[in-house]
């Protein structure tokens, strides 16, 4: 993939991932105003991270970073590809439904896995009620994941990028039907506070992993991949592909882990699994628009620049990969420090979210913060592993920054409450990172950033420093108006774009980043 396509192709998923993030506000800014921080919107928020922790397991994770590689490796061609991801696609679809249909009957189980905390109160019983509903989420969201990884390795972003719009598109409008009464109230439900928008909503979560996976499916189907319904077969590719992906999914299960001890840890504490929720939000979308479009399009890069003995490109690749990565993920981060407070007030605050709940969020949306560029860096460095076929090492790392988590999360919970889950989350993905740069030591030259962004690093430092100070003046000279009805919306779009000059002014004068280099990145090759 030549320079100009591997920054189109981040372009491609990240505007499509903004576009993502930013109906997925909208859904949870309707979800803080209709459900808030009570029973209902934790037993949610629990319900709906089932399918989507095993979902990253399975999918995104484990199964997608082994086969992405593998299948990579096969397009050249056409009718050996095709036959791999039939292949995979069928003994995936059966491993799938038959998880489906035992975690749904092992619910209450789950439920206690994931939010201990929840025993002997309404939001254990809600949970396993959503629970049961949306778990089939996972069935076709997963296989839609596999879709995507296909058509990311034949170089087709959009439609995979695309398919999370689909989800917050329906969710929107579920919640939306949610208020207009035309579906009756049933009497459980008027007892209650949200709870009738809360059952619509879980069968939105099931309707829209549908309707992704239809996208995905079609999408396929036009570019020569009509994946269909066949006998799962053990053949020597499948024995490769589960040779390799077991380690990446014990890998991926450590990650989900570190959630888990998260979440439990949260239970305990009224409130708290829903404020980690929001927050999560926040730092989600620098990362999903950024870390997940670099690994997303790096990946099948690495892959065949690697098979092709292209060294040089390869570390090109990942040094522009790098410096992208880190132009815009240290001024989101030293943002989410400088300013969560008014980003959660005005975002969030109204209906049955209130300022107890504003604060509480904020500051773990700060921690968050610190740690959102050690969660992009991951993005970057992963594929130097993946695309080697080496699935082993990353799983010992995760056990590591599994167990910096959990002795942060636990241990500090007694003393510092509910934030010390995130802060568990924060120094685990640092630790991760730094275990990644480590084990990378006997790569070579391939697996190191070139001088370029070693020089531009401490400058984006700076860059994004400066901002922060703005951006920290400007909030006081605005509270009034951050906290004024109406015109808050338009301090906070106000204090955003101070931001976002501030940081470009910044980044021209130290020599961060600057138009002219990503205009003559996209010109190499």
């Amino acid at each position: 993939m030549k320079p100009i396509r591997l920054i189109t192709g981040f372009v491609t998923v990240g505007g499509w991932t903004m576009a993502s993030r930013l109906l997925g506000f909208a859904r949870d800014i309707l979800l803080a105003v209709i459900l808030g921080t009570g029973p209902v919107a934790e037993a949610f928020l629990v319900a709906f991270a089932l399918p989507n922790m095993f979902r990253r397991f399975f999918a995104e994770g484990a199964f997608n970073m082994a086969f992405v590689p593998m299948f990579s490796k096969r397009v050249e061609d056409p009718e050996q590809a095709r036959a791999f991801a039939q292949e995979a696609y069928s003994g995936l679809g059966f491993v799938l439904i038959v998880f489906s249909a035992a975690g749904v009957a092992l619910m209450p189980l789950l439920v206690l896995a994931m939010a201990a905390g929840f025993a002997g109160d309404i939001r254990f019983e809600l949970a396993v009620e959503f629970g049961r509903v949306c778990f089939f989420y996972i069935l076709f969201i997963s296989l839609a994941a596999l879709l995507t990884g296909v058509l990311n390795a034949i170089g087709h972003f959009a439609a995979g990028a695309a398919a999370p719009v689909v989800l917050n598109i329906i969710l929107v409008a579920a919640l939306a039907l949610a208020q207009t009464g035309i579906i009756p109230v049933s009497p459980k439900a008027e007892e209650i506070a949200g709870l009738h928008a809360g059952r619509i909503l879980v069968w939105g979560v099931l309707a829209a992993g549908i309707g992704q996976f239809l996208l995905l499916w079609w999408t396929a189907r036009n570019w020569g991949y009509r994946m269909g319904i066949t006998r799962p077969r053990f053949s020597p590719d499948m024995r490769q592909l589960v040779k390799v992906a077991v380690p990446a999914a014990l890998a991926g299960g450590v990650v989900q882990i570190n959630l888990l001890v998260g979440r439990q840890v949260a239970s305990y504490f009224d409130g708290a699994v829903a404020w980690l929720a929001y927050a999560d939000r926040l730092y989600q979308l620098p990362l999903g628009v950024v870390g997940i479009a670099v690994g997303v399009v790096l990946l099948p890069d690495l892959s065949r620049r690697l098979a092709a003995g292209d060294d040089a490109g390869s570390r090109h690749g990942l040094s522009r990969a790098g410096e992208f990565a880190l132009a815009l993920t240290l001024p989101a981060a030293v943002a989410l420090i400088a300013i969560p407070g008014p980003l959660v007030s005005v975002l969030f605050q109204r209906g049955a979210f209130d300022a107890s709940d504003t604060a509480a969020t904020a500051l773990a949306v700060a921690v968050y913060g610190a740690g959102l560029p050690a969660f992009v860096l991951q993005k970057v460095m992963q594929p130097l592993y993946f695309a080697r076929e080496d699935t082993v090492r990353p799983f010992r790392f995760a056990l590591w920054a599994m167990a910096i988590n959990a002795a942060i999360a636990i241990g500090l919970a007694p003393v510092f409450g509910f934030i010390a889950a995130a802060w568990g989350t924060t120094l685990a993905g640092w630790g991760m990172v730094g275990l990644l740069w480590w084990g990378a030591r006997d790569m070579g030259e391939v697996a190191r950033f070139d001088d370029r962004l070693r020089r531009r690093i401490p400058r984006q430092v700076l860059a994004s420093l400066i901002m922060g100070a703005v951006l920290m003046i400007s909030a006081r000279l605005l509270d009034g108006m951050l906290h004024a009805g109406g015109v808050r919306y338009i301090a906070l779009a106000a204090l955003v774009g101070l931001g976002m000059l501030s940081y470009a002014v910044a980044s021209h004068l130290t020599g961060a980043f600057t138009l002219r280099d990503l205009k003559s990145a996209t010109r190499r090759g």
